[in-house]
């Protein structure tokens, strides 16, 4: 795929059904419970029926999505981690026994694991074969890879959504496998945002103050050396991130394209969205925030989206693994909205809300 391949694709990608998220408030307003009472599920439930453009949208199929990638910023010393953890998580996702598989195999959550860059070969046929190279170069001392290799990245997303699309599925959720990912995807939104290393920049999966210090070092010095344009995302991606992000960043045009839900994880992932938001603004309108990350760059990313997560709790494992919670969710605001009995079929007169359905906000005043 060429970037001018991506752009026509971009520019066919469709924004919200208005008419349908207005059907959706209608029906939020006639169900038998005080206006606005259930919160987030109530906005969910009309975003749901923007993407859908259907009023009763249902999400009971749902996939997880993870892209696997080892990064070559690793030799800096920014990682407590070895790089071997990437290919054995990988592989132990599909037998369902890290922290967001077994989740998913909980709630009867799919799970597609896809290789686009591990350094190792991977002998496990559960996993997709769409390997672009065996790992990003150092981005402390040469691009993470080229531009190419970041649009085949991209593309292999897309290609991930489509495919689930094609298979019936109704929530996809994005993750990811690759041990220094909090580096790169902290050097991708720095790049995106203009801020420093120290204000995007946490400890990942933990990190002694002087490593610390060292990978917010070596992030900056990745920016200097390359001087990513912002206003370039598939640039960024490819001088300073890791093609797992280029990968996610293509799920979630590609989930937009396709007009399904994406459930966004936790840092890793919510860069990946920015990324996809900056090339194609319309992408924000399927995405939904599971888990606020305890990765200091989250809060940023979320408010650039303009959105907010969900969840609190504490989470920071990476992964995918507010993905099968939030499908929950989800699927909460799904019941709600399809099968909850309006004032008329509950047998109860809704003239007491008058008032406060006239008023500024939905608090009941006492007299």
């Amino acid at each position: 795929m060429t970037k001018e391949e991506l752009k026509t694709i971009i520019a066919a990608v469709p924004e919200a059904d208005r008419a349908a998220m207005e059907g959706a408030r209608r029906r939020q307003a006639e169900l038998a419970k005080p206006p606005g009472s259930l919160g987030k599920l109530e906005d969910i439930s009309i975003r749901l029926a923007g993407i859908t453009g259907k009023v009763c949208s249902r999400t009971e199929k749902c996939r997880v999505l993870v892209f696997a990638a080892d990064n070559g910023v690793l030799a800096e010393g920014v990682s407590s981690a070895p790089e071997s953890v990437t290919l054995s998580q990988t592989v132990n996702m599909t037998r369902y026994i890290t922290g967001m598989s077994c989740m998913a195999k909980y709630f009867g959550d799919e799970l597609v694991v896809t290789d686009v860059g591990i350094r190792s070969d991977v002998r496990c046929p559960a996993v997709v074969d769409r390997k672009i190279r065996r790992a990003t170069g150092n981005i402390a001392a040469e691009p993470a890879m080229t531009e190419e290799e970041a649009l085949r990245a991209v593309e292999a997303g897309m290609e991930a959504a489509a495919r689930a699309k094609a298979e019936g599925v109704e929530a996809i959720g994005v993750g990811e496998m690759g041990i220094g990912n909090t580096t790169t995807s902290a050097a991708v939104l720095a790049a995106l945002t203009g801020k420093t290393p120290q204000e995007v920049t946490g400890r990942g999966g933990g990190l002694t103050d002087a490593a610390f210090e060292k990978k917010k070092e070596v992030i900056g010095r990745a920016l200097a050396l390359h001087r990513p344009d912002p206003r370039d995302p598939v640039a960024v991606l490819a001088a300073v991130g890791g093609l797992d992000l280029a990968a996610m960043t293509g799920a979630f045009l590609g989930c937009a394209a396709e007009r399904i839900p994406a459930v966004v994880d936790g840092y890793i992932s919510v860069v990946a969205a920015l990324a996809a938001v900056r090339l194609c603004p319309a992408v924000s309108d399927v995405l939904f925030l599971s888990h606020a990350s305890y990765e200091i760059g989250y809060r940023l990313a979320a408010e650039e989206l303009g959105l907010a997560p969900c969840l609190l709790l504490d989470m920071r494992l990476g992964e995918g693994s507010g993905c099968p919670l939030m499908f929950q969710v989800l699927k909460a605001a799904c019941a709600v909205m399809n099968d909850m009995a309006t004032f008329p079929e509950a047998a109860i007169e809704d003239d007491y809300l008058d008032e406060i359905r006239a008023g500024d906000s939905f608090t009941v005043k006492t007299p």
